[in-house]
């Protein structure tokens, strides 16, 4: 109930996060009374979520967030904190809790820049909440400097201050900084689960959400977006229909730009909202007048901003990137799955006749090659290589 209804498929997990957040609420209480704190505790002041993409981490470790800050009168009753409607729950959830900071990268790092206010905060007392909560949302991408930093801080912890820290696995993290945190998988949820949650919570119609949550593959983000925007569903399209298109080198080259070309549009469309909403918030604190006209020596401040702007819209079209090269490994699996004769379901039922046709002309030792391109066009990406320049010689690979 409450906050955990944003977990989805992660029984296990939700039972692990409650029991620290009672014993968490028992602490405080306890410590503000004047009472000897409990002698042992699930509770810990360092937490590391990892999980596959779209398996909801960032989701688990707000949920827990806001199951902390929790101020329902139900928790002196016995009640699991958490209950979602309080004014420490809501806060928390929409972003606007003064207890509770959220970090994510604005570029492919986190920088020691981006960190060190943080870091600084992290050592205070909480202001009105029960807990300093310091939420990474992008572990991984932390670097050597802005990783020391967080390192320090989680050595040496106040007393009510937690790090939350997400990243795709463990690996993904400093040693030093994982083996201080305790850590918490989290798995692909079941496509009816996702299903289900879309119906539940978004009010999808049943045959919608189970198409978009199938499509999906679990990742629930996707899954919502696919179920609610036409354009993302109209982007996915293209992408799917990409191995049908490299059959000579010019189908290859305009099929690569394509795909640069909707991911670029797409990052560009999330960037529209966010980017206005922070340029306008910042002009009024600055106090812009009404004609938009910006006070004398705030303009290192704007451009500040539109510089952090630009890295996270180049970062959002790596994302919606990799998102793309998820779908078309998909597409190569359910390709492979049919040249095999496997009774795996099939992901992309709803382009079965393109994949019948590529399995047809191909065979399964070409369909892991294609699928060994698609990876490495992942991780030619990972190290900066230019966008339109991997997915080129990733679109030739699938043409062999």
């Amino acid at each position: 109930m409450g906050v955990w209804d944003d977990l989805v498929g992660q029984a296990k997990v939700e039972e692990q996060l409650a029991a620290a957040a009672r014993d968490a609420d028992a602490f405080v209480t306890a410590h503000d009374a004047g009472e000897p704190v409990p002698p042992s505790s699930k509770m810990t002041h360092a937490w590391l979520f990892t999980g596959p993409p779209g398996a909801g981490r960032v989701d688990a470790a707000r949920a827990f967030a806001a199951a902390l800050q929790c101020v329902s009168p139900d928790r002196a009753l016995g009640g699991t904190p958490g209950c979602g409607f309080c004014t420490g729950c809501h806060t928390t959830l929409v972003g606007t809790h003064a207890d509770v900071t959220t970090i994510s990268a604005v570029g492919t790092e986190i920088l020691v820049r981006d960190m060190r206010d943080t870091v600084r905060k992290s050592f205070t007392a909480p202001a009105n909440g029960r807990w300093q909560v310091i939420l990474v949302t992008d572990a991984e991408r932390l670097n050597e400097k802005s990783g020391n930093a967080v390192l320090k801080a989680v050595e040496e912890p106040a007393p009510r201050t937690v790090w939350l820290l997400c990243a795709p696995s463990i690996e993904d993290v400093l040693p030093t900084i994982r083996s201080r945190c305790r850590h918490l998988n989290l798995r692909t949820p079941p496509v009816e689960a996702v299903a289900d949650m879309l119906v539940r919570r978004d009010g999808i119609e049943p045959e919608v959400a189970g198409a978009a949550a199938r499509a999906a593959q679990g990742h629930i983000a996707r899954a919502r977006r696919l179920a609610t925007d036409e354009r993302a569903r109209a982007r996915r399209a293209v992408v799917l229909k990409l191995p049908l298109r490299v059959a000579d080198i010019g189908g290859c080259f305009k099929a690569a730009q394509e795909l640069v070309d909707a991911a670029a549009e797409d990052a560009k469309q999330v960037a529209e909202d966010v980017d206005t909403k922070e340029t306008e918030e910042l002009k009024a604190a600055l106090g812009a007048s009404q004609g938009g006209r910006m006070p004398r020596g705030t303009a290192g401040l704007m451009k500040e901003l539109e510089e952090k702007q630009k890295r996270r819209g180049r970062r959002t079209q790596l994302d919606s990137l990799s998102l793309a090269l998820t779908d078309l490994t998909g597409f190569y699996r359910d390709v492979l799955a049919l040249q095999l004769g496997s009774r795996t379901p099939i992901t992309n039922e709803d382009v079965r006749d393109a994949l019948e046709q590529v399995a047809r002309d191909s065979t399964p030792e070409r369909t892991l090659r294609r699928i060994e391109a698609v990876l490495a066009c992942r991780e030619a990406l990972d190290r900066n290589v230019a966008p339109l320049l991997a997915v080129e010689a990733m679109t030739m690979a699938l043409r062999d």
